[in-house]
């Protein structure tokens, strides 16, 4: 997969393409949708795919104070949109300056000008452009002044809420609740979280129950304080089971400013520290409690171990 900076390249000449346009935040099963839809469309009219995105969340631009929390960064979604058999990602560098660009200034110059386009795939309700002024019906007067052609794709429905699209924002919704099953049934996948593992206070190591500690990133949407069972991927690649705990430790911290992820790996030895490890959660066990002492604490990790094998045999 090519990716070609926002105002900085094209595709090569003869090439045109069938693109689609989005944050794509997540890239879940409606993602999937619209892009599976415009792979079939490419291919039948001899198009390469591209995807129009951006460097980071709009809303982080045009409204940091309630923007929300990210389900992918930006590697991570480049990685599953080139999994996704894309050909190209024009990465837009959104900026203040750049959200001011009206839907006409827009296409003539992405859409016509540097990806060829003659076919865009959209989700039905796309909007686009300075206030979200763009639609698929402004879209299709676009087309026919610049020579592409328009569909917009329904929504994916999702199969836990049926009265309700697959969507970012149930996603993140489904996570705040510590509902992480219900979260990898509307990405198809099971949600990941990736950060370095840092030096702890070494208790779990004392008490038989060594982690991989990951501070929680702000911008990013994290399950509810809690433990669950799941997986851990060193940077080499190799994929371990973990029981997960992610909260702020009340058995040893009265009054502990932020969550901290620990990651405790199922019969593994080894060095981690500086490594950036790959989380995924697969089930919600138990809410985070405090315990009185040490001891109380180890018999229910003993408890979590257990479960978390019976939960990941099951995988």
């Amino acid at each position: 997969m090519e990716i070609i900076r926002d105002m900085r390249g094209t595709v090569a000449d003869g090439v045109q393409t069938a693109i689609s346009i989005g944050a794509y935040d997540g890239i879940h099963l409606g993602h999937q949708s619209v892009i599976s839809t415009l792979r079939d469309r490419a291919e039948a009219n001899d198009l390469a795919t591209a995807v129009i995105t951006f460097d980071q969340h709009p809303a982080l631009v045009l409204r940091p104070e309630n923007a929300p929390k990210l389900l992918t960064t930006l590697d991570q979604r480049l990685e599953l949109i080139e999994a996704l058999g894309v050909d190209y990602v024009y990465l837009i560098e959104f900026t203040p300056e750049r959200s001011k660009t009206s839907p006409e200034q827009f296409v003539e110059y992405v859409f016509v000008k540097a990806l060829h386009a003659r076919m865009v795939v959209v989700g039905e309700n796309f909007h686009f452009g300075r206030g979200r002024a763009g639609d698929v019906a402004a879209l299709e007067q676009l087309g026919e002044a610049h020579g592409f052609d328009v569909e917009g794709v329904p929504l994916l429905q999702s199969a836990t809420h049926s009265f309700e699209p697959v969507s970012s924002t149930g996603i993140r919704r489904a996570l705040a609740g510590g509902h992480v099953a219900e979260a990898a049934a509307m990405l198809g996948r099971n949600y990941e979280v990736r950060g370095d593992v840092i030096h702890g206070d070494a208790r779990g190591h004392a008490i038989g129950f060594p982690t991989a500690n990951i501070p929680v990133d702000r911008k990013m949407a994290w399950p509810a304080d809690g433990v669950y069972a799941g997986w851990f991927t060193c940077e080499g690649g190799d994929r371990h089971p973990c029981a997960i705990n992610i909260g702020r430790r009340p058995t040893f911290h009265l009054h502990a400013e932020h969550s901290l992820l620990e990651a405790h790996l199922l019969d593994f030895e080894g060095d981690l520290y500086g490594q950036c490890g790959r989380v995924e959660f697969v089930q919600f066990l138990r809410s985070e409690q405090r315990f009185n002492g040490i001891d109380a604490l180890a018999e229910q990790l003993k408890k979590d171990v257990e479960h978390t094998r019976e939960v990941l045999a099951r995988e």
